[in-house]
């Protein structure tokens, strides 16, 4: 009878053991298998993962320290680990220590499907982060050299994610994002995925495909242009981090719990086809059209109601510890604030597509308002070409009254398809709800 119930214990363990650490790897058609790590180890595998060490504010003003302790980075229960702490000095100030692994000259690659099954932690102030980076960077320094973003996903924020590529000098970046309805990437294990192939990328959630991208340069800091799909045609490795802070989620507050600041990694795969077609151009973009009255902002009038996430005209952002919310009602954009957060445009609303010609004369006009007394910046905006400004950030002054706001100016760089208005309400000591109507962007001549 001992003898029996020991096996059975030994079987039940045995399917324990499988149900953890003997899922099922998906296949996907035309792809084979390259390289995997499911974390059933009882530590990391350093055939595959370094730990990198960096001192606090190596890069984007982030807070915490890189470090190879086991304290920051390990393995349990088949998922990898890394975690930020937070630790205080004598004098009451806190400083922070976390995780960062990585796969350079380990397991590099060019093009493939990279799948991650992770789970965010939630809090202000925390920011993982899924991406890659190139490994000789043979076009130059970042970002000429490319980045490739899989999953960010702010603490704050932690219902939505953020899929992006890096490129080119001066600086473009392409970005997509995708929101959970009813959970957050807190909450539960999702599986963040990204396709590269020649000339084209396409982001997933849970094999839900939410935005592909194929339009990038590269040119070099001396003006040297590089053929496309350069610089993503080279070797790229896979990292795995969680950032404190930083100039994007801003700095943790009280309500951050470092106990539950946890980025939980159930496994990483990759996946790559036998034959690639490099033989592909940069596609043409054409010029946005103006409506019939020469307005280049669609529904600047709000008669329409749309998402605000990029899919139609609008597109509301935050960042930099900024919350709040945009709706279209009566007519009107309205923008509310509970945090205005550290950044110009840690509350910010934009009209992308905002097509402008060298030598030619624009006029921005809107009407406005707020609850009370306070400011917003408006712009135009280049963000192919490093976010410079065809029409500089401008206050504008705003009372509880409707006003008329026009401005006049010349674009004097060149040619631009993917110019955007921009509306910057972040940093303005002011949660006042802002109104806007009858919002246009012309060409005088």
């Amino acid at each position: 009878m001992k003898k029996i119930t020991y096996i059975t214990a030994v079987l039940a363990s045995a399917m324990m053991l499988c149900l953890t650490s003997c899922t099922k790897i998906k296949r996907y058609e035309g792809y084979k298998l390259l390289w995997h790590d499911e974390f059933n180890g009882k530590t990391l595998d350093d055939k595959i993962w370094n730990r990198e060490i960096r001192p606090a504010g190596w890069t984007n003003h982030e807070l915490q320290a890189y470090t190879e302790s086991d304290e920051n980075i390990y393995v349990e229960d088949g998922k990898l680990v890394l975690r930020a702490v937070q630790k205080t000095l004598k004098s009451g100030k806190h400083y922070y220590t976390s995780g960062k692994v990585q796969t350079s000259n380990k397991k590099d690659f060019t093009y493939g499907r990279v799948c991650v099954r992770a789970k965010a932690p939630k809090g202000k102030g925390l920011w993982p982060a899924i991406w890659m980076m190139p490994t000789k960077e043979k076009y130059g320094n970042w970002p000429v050299c490319g980045e490739i973003d899989i999953m960010e996903v702010l603490g704050n924020e932690p219902e939505k994610t953020y899929g992006t590529i890096h490129y080119g000098a001066p600086h473009g970046q392409k970005q997509g994002t995708y929101i959970l309805s009813g959970d957050s990437f807190a909450d539960s294990f999702h599986e963040f995925s990204v396709e590269w192939e020649p000339g084209k990328f396409r982001w997933y959630i849970d094999d839900i495909l939410f935005y592909e991208e194929n339009n990038w340069f590269a040119k070099s800091r001396g003006g040297e242009d590089f053929d496309y799909p350069a610089p993503f045609d080279q070797d790229f490795y896979i990292q795995l981090n969680l950032a404190v802070g930083g100039d994007w989620p801003g700095k943790p507050d009280d309500s951050t719990d470092f106990e539950k600041a946890k980025f939980e990694i159930d496994y990483v795969r990759v996946y790559q086809k036998k034959h690639y077609d490099t033989n592909v151009e940069r596609p043409t973009v054409k010029f946005p059209e103006p409506d019939a009255k020469g307005n280049y902002v669609h529904n600047g009038t709000f008669e329409k109601q749309e998402p605000l996430d990029g899919s139609a005209n609008w597109i509301f952002l935050t960042a930099g510890g900024g919350q709040g919310g945009a709706q279209i009602k009566d007519s009107q954009m309205i923008i509310t604030t509970t945090n205005y957060g550290g950044l110009d445009y840690s509350i910010q609303l934009v009209h992308p597509g905002i097509g402008h010609h060298k030598g030619k004369h624009y006029r921005i006009n809107f009407d406005a308002k707020a609850d009370g007394n306070r400011t917003l910046k408006v712009a135009v905006t280049a963000p192919e070409v490093n976010w410079i400004r065809y029409f500089y950030d401008t206050p504008v002054d705003l009372t509880a009254n409707w006003k008329t706001y026009t401005f006049e100016y010349e674009m004097k760089d060149a040619d631009d398809p993917l110019a955007r208005l921009e509306f910057n309400m972040g940093n303005q000591k002011s949660k006042d709800t802002i109104y806007l109507k009858n919002v246009e962007v012309i060409e005088l001549d």
